[in-house]
C-alpha cells in the first residue's frame, strides 16, 4: 500500500469507523422501516409516496420526488400504477400543462391509515435500544 494512503487510513480512522458503524446499523433499521409497507401490500415507494402526500397534501410530481428524496428513475411507473389502483389522483396544473399535481384519494387516505399506525410501531420498536436522551442527540433541532 502507497505511504500517503497509509497515512490517510491512520488519521482517518475514527470516521472510517464510524461509517462503517452506521452503514451496519442502516442495514439492520431498513428491514423495521419497510415491514408494514411490506405486510400491508405495498412497495417502500408506494408507501413513501401515500405517508408524502398525506403528510404534505397536494404536490406537483417533481415536489413529491424532492420530499422523498427519491430520483425520478421508476417514479413515473410508481404513480402510474398507483392512479391506476385508485390511491392517488393526477391533475393538469392550470399554470403549467407540463406539470401535474398528485394528492391522496379517499381510497389512498384509507390505506395510508391502515399502514401507518403499523409502520409507527415498527419504528418504535427499533429505535427502543435507544434513550431519550441519545435520539435527542442525533435530532438537535427536535
Amino acid at each position: 500500500m502507497k505511504q500517503y494512503l497509509k497515512e490517510k487510513i491512520s488519521q482517518n480512522q475514527l470516521d472510517l469507523k464510524t461509517a462503517i458503524v452506521l452503514n451496519k446499523a442502516m442495514r439492520s433499521f431498513k428491514p423495521y422501516e419497510t415491514k408494514a409497507a411490506k405486510e400491508h401490500g405495498l412497495t417502500p415507494t408506494q408507501f413513501s409516496v401515500l405517508e408524502t402526500l398525506y403528510s404534505k397534501g397536494e404536490l406537483r410530481i417533481q415536489d413529491l420526488i424532492e420530499k422523498m428524496l427519491a430520483t425520478s428513475g421508476n417514479m413515473t411507473v410508481v404513480i402510474r400504477n398507483m392512479v391506476r389502483d385508485g390511491w392517488i389522483s393526477r391533475t393538469c396544473d392550470p399554470k403549467d400543462r407540463r406539470s401535474f399535481f398528485l394528492k391522496l384519494t379517499p381510497a389512498g387516505r384509507r390505506k395510508i391509515e391502515e399502514v401507518l399506525p403499523d409502520h409507527i410501531d415498527s419504528i418504535v420498536e427499533v429505535l427502543s435500544i435507544l434513550e431519550d436522551g441519545e435520539k435527542g442527540r442525533l435530532n438537535p433541532d427536535f
